[in-house]
This record gives structure tokens, sequence and C-alpha cells, in this order.
């Protein structure tokens, strides 16, 4: 499947678009995730890039999530509905709706600005270092589907 280029200044604009459509009343269409926890979960992804946050994994927890993740993560395919997420992902407090929605659009434009030779060959939190391309997935594709969870 072919994804949005989210370092392309118009398609990344085209993803903000349904994210400013989001409104603290919105409702999933599957899935345990508040609206506001959704905003907060997409934005593990960047903060695992722009943030020391979140410790990285080693040996062969890193080992095996690259065996076992990595592919699902960057490929082609879309996710389905209610898979399993990494730990790191999971978010059960409740989160403040606005602060999360306008940290999402700020690292999607930060992310569209340095542009995809930024992100070509940068080592990734968990999978080693992706390519321009795969880096795209990993970001279009993830929201992409909860995009899709919340109708927008």
């Amino acid at each position: 499947m072919n994804w949005k280029n989210l370092f392309d200044e118009q398609e990344s604009k085209e993803t903000i678009e349904p994210i400013q459509n989001l409104t603290p009343e919105t409702q999933n269409k599957w899935g345990k995730m508040n609206v506001s926890q959704m905003l907060a979960h997409c934005n593990v992804a960047y903060e695992l890039i722009y943030t020391d946050k979140h410790q990285k994994p080693k040996g062969l927890q890193k080992f095996l999530i690259k065996l076992f993740a990595k592919n699902l993560v960057v490929g082609p395919k879309p996710y389905k509905k209610n898979l399993r997420t990494s730990p790191i992902f999971l978010i059960s407090d409740e989160r403040e709706f606005e602060k999360e929605k306008t940290r999402l659009i700020d690292y999607i434009t930060k992310t569209q600005q340095l542009g995809g030779a930024h992100f070509d060959g940068k080592d990734s939190h968990a999978f080693g270092a992706l390519t321009e391309k795969q880096w795209n997935t990993l970001f279009s594709k993830h929201l992409d589907h909860h995009l899709q969870q919340f109708g927008v």
C-alpha cells in the first residue's frame, strides 16, 4: 500500500487536516483508547525520535523486536484493528486533548520540515537504521490507522 508522504508539505497538511477535525467528544470505532489517549499514543512515535523520555531496548530484547515487529511496523500492509501494541505505547491515564493534539501537529510539521533526507539512514528507537521510505511508512501508517479508528 502507498502511504501519504509525510515529508511532502502538501501530504503532511492533508494528514494534519483530519487531526484538526477531532474534538474531545470524537468517539472511537474500535479499541479502548479515547481520543485524547489516541493522540498521546501517536505522540509516542515522535517522542522516540525527538526526546530521551523512553529507554531504548538492548541486547536480546532489541533483537526480538527487530525480528518480530520491524516488518509489521515499516512494511506496506495496514495494521489490523485491535492489534496489540508495545508497552511503551500504552496510554491508560487521562490526557489533555488540546495539548496532545497540538503536540502531534507540531511533531508532524517538524518531521516534514526536517525532510526525508534527514531521516534516511537514521537509527530508530528499536529497529536500527531505517530508510527514508521506512520512516515515512512508520509515521504515515500509524497515523492513518488511528485516524480511521476515530473516523476522520
